[in-house]
């Protein structure tokens, strides 16, 4: 039996999915709105942030993995235009739906598929940019995940990894007094749920920090890398190219 980690927690690999999915079915409705209370606004300053890099061209095609509430689909829909195309998907029915329904009702009609990162259902070469923002730290197996966003892609495809990261030095004592003392009771208060937001404080912790990343995404077949560091670290866009 293989295992891996659900926060601290460690589990059984099999079960870690479905642990995932409980998280984000809890919270689906109050997403965006805790988003905006924990990260005070600045999720929207990161994510335009990652659209500016993506430098997308009108025609291109485009797979927005994790895509949960829509931001980043709606937002890349706009660039690429009528000739270009952006595929929306997510692991989680519960927040695919509020994605699908936001993107509706302004109007924006996008594919919209639900599936596994890990083993994704498009054929190789098929996309010009990959994203995936604020989801790979919930993946079992984040190496099967970067390699399959590299075989979607087309030679010279780009991808870009928006998740929280390592912050500086200087700031993780007061950072870590925030994450598991405060983002708890907001959790409590606004979604009716801390412990999905203690999960979210340790999975950061868990996650591999920016040069781990950069190395596993040029293992996964990027031959350049790129790490933006935002806020501090508190967020990294990597910005990979496929070789």
């Amino acid at each position: 039996m293989s295992s891996t980690h659900f926060g601290f927690q460690t589990v059984d690999e099999r079960e870690k999915a479905s642990r995932v999915r409980g998280v984000f079915d809890s919270v689906a409705s109050k997403y965006d709105i805790m988003n905006d209370m924990m990260s005070m606004g600045l999720h929207r300053a990161w994510k335009a942030y990652t659209v500016a890099v993506a430098n997308l061209k009108p025609g291109e095609r485009v797979l927005d993995i994790a895509g949960g509430t829509g931001d980043l689909s709606r937002a890349f829909a706009r660039k690429v235009g009528e000739t270009g195309m952006v595929v929306h998907t997510d692991i989680n029915e519960a927040m695919l739906r509020q994605g699908r329904d936001r993107l509706l009702n302004e109007g924006l009609v996008l594919p919209t598929n639900l599936c596994d990162a890990e083993k994704l259902p498009y054929k190789s070469e098929s996309f010009d940019l990959v994203s995936v923002a604020f989801g790979l730290r919930n993946m079992t197996h984040k190496d099967q995940a970067l390699a399959e966003m590299c075989r979607v892609l087309k030679p010279g495809g780009r991808l870009l990894v928006l998740e929280f990261s390592q912050v500086a030095a200087p700031l993780r004592k007061p950072y870590d007094w925030y994450s598991f003392k405060i983002l708890p009771r907001l959790g409590q208060m606004i979604a009716g749920d801390a412990e999905s937001y203690r999960y979210l404080a340790e999975s950061i912790r868990m996650h591999p920090p920016q040069a781990e990343l950069k190395a596993m995404m040029k293992t996964a077949g990027f031959g350049h890398v790129d790490v933006h560091n935002l806020s501090a670290g508190i967020v990294a866009l990597h910005a990979g190219i496929k070789c």
